[in-house]
């Protein structure tokens, strides 16, 4: 039978006291490289200039034959930079330190899922393309160029007459929230 002796912290032996605060030392580097590994709250990085305090954002162009999407678009992209950012939205582009121009550049509609028996379409697929532009303006320099973002949503359509409700509206809405969360993003966050 083996004895075992009780360990007595008065007991540890100075090399193994040294293994210990090896060890500490160890988990405490470890534990600091994990919690500081760069995360932080989106939309507050600086990827922009420090000195900027306003942003002009003028109505996109609308290069559809969409009725008023641009203003969606523009609207969303407004309330996406006041809710997420420290930056002041203003409408003069002359007084602002920088400006984003925006474009909507087209609006697909496809076929998605057509009802059996009908033949008729009951589910599209919406995808608009768009093009951003974040320029400084006092030096006139691009800061964030996306010729190209797409989104894409789905909308149902009702094939009853009597209540007859196309979710067009709806998914452009969506779309429009979620472009404006992704540009935002691109444009204040280092990645």
């Amino acid at each position: 039978m083996q004895n075992r002796q009780c360990s007595n912290p008065s007991s540890i032996t100075p090399h193994r006291a040294a293994q210990l605060a090896l060890i500490a030392a160890l988990l405490l580097i470890g534990s600091a490289s994990i919690t500081g590994c760069g995360y932080h709250v989106a939309g507050r990085a600086g990827n922009l200039p420090a000195q900027w305090t306003t942003i002009a954002v003028p109505a996109f162009k609308n290069d559809t034959t969409r009725y008023r999407i641009e203003q969606r678009f523009t609207a969303a992209v407004i309330r996406q930079f006041i809710q997420r950012t420290k930056y002041r939205i203003i409408q003069d582009p002359e007084s602002a330190d920088a400006v984003l121009h925006g474009e909507i550049l087209s609006v697909e509609t496809a076929p998605v899922i057509f009802d059996a028996t009908t033949g008729q379409v009951t589910t599209s697929l919406v995808t608009v393309h768009t093009k951003v532009l974040l320029v400084d303006n006092q030096s006139q320099k691009t800061i964030y160029e996306n010729d190209d973002m797409v989104f894409r949503d789905e909308y149902q359509i009702s094939s009853d007459v009597q209540s007859f409700f196309e979710e067009q509206d709806p998914a452009l809405e969506r779309m429009a929230r979620d472009f404006s969360a992704q540009l935002v993003s691109n444009v204040t966050e280092k990645f």
